[in-house]
């Protein structure tokens, strides 16, 4: 079977994730033949099965794909069609359906996720930071021979300019109008998918999952505990939402491509769902 995964390359570290798709092919099942490209035009989007929205300055991005005539085409991808996507700090602001520190009119939405996300919660650039995070849904997607469960060794993450999920949502049909209500917030315009679209109508009904939160940033700097070990909660940086992948941080700087084999894995068993292949 072949899958198409595109990385929308208008901004951002989208050759980065290119090249860590690529090592992660290296630990899939036989049988599946993965092609990767880059996309900047509707038609280049229409071939593919799986997507990535890469980190990078998330106002840019929407903005040219505004003027580029891909901002419908990617709703269209993610909202109706409900095709698997993932979008890194800069991508997970625009897949989520509410944004709040926005001007209104500064910021179109994708949508996806129903969360609010606090954009730049870390503050400006040079407060980026790295901190090691208990990843469980790795658990099983080994991208290593000598490690037999790497969902156990703590996954080093990249913060920059990173937002946090600051509320999940109820999920409702339509836009999440009593969002818009918050002061310098923006919302995602509703698209729905077709009622005949079996697997499209089971992602929209997914309820979103909380995939990996940071602790308090004294943890993950100064003790290297995860969050687990220090017993806190701490901040949502990585959702789930039926067909939407989200995280706050950049797997695609780390060269570690263990999320990149576990998001692949799932992306293969969607498509074949969706083929009818199982």
């Amino acid at each position: 079977m072949n899958i198409t995964v595109g990385v929308l390359a208008l901004q951002g570290a989208f050759a980065e994730h290119i090249h860590l798709l690529t090592q992660a092919t290296k630990h899939l099942p036989q049988g599946l033949t993965w092609h990767f490209v880059e996309v900047r035009t509707p038609d280049q989007l229409a071939e593919c099965d799986a997507l990535i929205l890469p980190g990078g300055e998330s106002t840019t991005m929407s903005l040219v794909a505004a003027r580029s005539g891909m901002l419908e085409p990617l709703r269209q991808f993610v909202k109706v069609h409900r095709r698997p996507t993932w979008g890194t700090c800069a991508g997970l602001i625009l897949l989520a359906e509410s944004a709040n520190r926005t001007k209104k009119g500064g910021q179109d939405l994708i949508g996806g996720l129903d969360v609010r996300v606090n954009r730049n919660h870390f503050g400006r650039q040079t407060e980026s930071f790295t901190a090691d995070l208990d990843l469980p849904f790795l658990s099983g997607s080994s991208a290593s021979k000598t490690e037999v469960d790497t969902g156990t060794k703590p996954f080093r993450s990249v913060f920059i300019r990173a937002p946090i999920v600051e509320r999940v949502l109820p999920h409702q049909p339509g836009a999440q109008d009593s969002e818009s209500r918050i002061s310098d917030t923006v919302v995602a315009p509703s698209r729905q998918p077709a009622a005949e679209d079996a697997a499209a109508q089971k992602a929209v009904a997914a309820q979103v999952e909380v995939m990996a939160r940071l602790p308090g940033r004294a943890t993950g700097l100064e003790t290297g505990q995860t969050a687990r070990e220090a017993g806190e909660e701490g901040d949502i940086v990585a959702v789930r939402q039926g067909n939407v992948f989200g995280t706050s941080f950049h797997p695609e700087l780390t060269g570690d491509e263990r999320i990149h084999v576990w998001w692949l894995k799932r992306v293969g068993e969607m498509v074949a769902e969706r083929r009818g292949a199982v």
